[in-house]
C-alpha cells in the first residue's frame, strides 16, 4: 500500500508554521486525520483518528485502487458563544491511499470505536506466499511393476 504524494502539502505545512494556522489550504490537513498503517498476518490494518467526529458523517470508498475516506466535523453555531482559543479543525477532510496489486478490495471491512476507525485490507489468496510442491517423476520398478519411489528428509 502506497501513499499518494501531494507536492503541496509541504508548502501548505510551512505556511501555517510562520502563520500560525493549520494547513487546510488546498486540501485536508494530515493533522486533522492521523492515521497508522501496519501488516499484520495476511492482512493490512489502517487505524485514522477521528475524535469528535459524527460516525455517520464517516465515508470509506474504494474507486480502481485507491481507497478514499472522508469524514467531517462540524462547527459550533452557538450565537452566544465567545471563542478563547480554538484549535480543533472543522470542516470536511479526506485522505487517498493508493492501493497496491495483491489486495483483496472486495474483502475490506471497516469498524469504528472510541472516535477511531479501523479500515481491514486482506491480502489476496494469490498473492499469499505458498509452498509449490515437487514432484521428482522418479520411478523404480520392483518385481516388474512400477512404483514411485517416495522421498524424505
Amino acid at each position: 500500500m502506497v501513499l499518494t504524494f501531494d507536492p503541496f502539502r509541504e508548502f501548505d505545512r510551512l505556511a501555517g508554521q510562520m502563520l500560525g494556522t493549520p494547513a487546510v489550504a488546498g486540501g485536508p490537513a494530515v493533522a486533522a486525520m492521523p492515521m497508522d498503517l501496519y501488516r499484520s498476518g495476511d492482512h493490512f490494518v489502517l487505524h485514522c483518528d477521528l475524535a469528535g467526529i459524527d460516525p455517520g458523517s464517516v465515508q470509506v470508498d474504494v474507486d480502481g485502487r485507491v481507497l478514499i475516506i472522508r469524514a467531517e466535523r462540524s462547527s459550533r453555531t452557538d450565537a452566544d458563544v465567545q471563542w478563547v482559543r480554538r484549535e480543533r479543525v472543522t470542516g470536511t477532510f479526506e485522505r487517498r491511499l493508493t492501493i497496491g496489486d495483491g489486495l483483496d478490495l472486495d474483502k475490506i471491512a471497516a469498524t469504528w470505536q472510541d472516535g477511531v476507525l479501523t479500515v481491514t485490507i486482506p491480502v489476496a489468496e494469490a498473492a499469499k506466499p505458498r509452498r509449490i510442491e515437487i514432484n521428482t517423476g522418479n520411478h523404480q520398478v520392483i518385481e516388474g511393476t512400477s512404483k514411485d519411489k517416495a522421498l524424505t528428509s
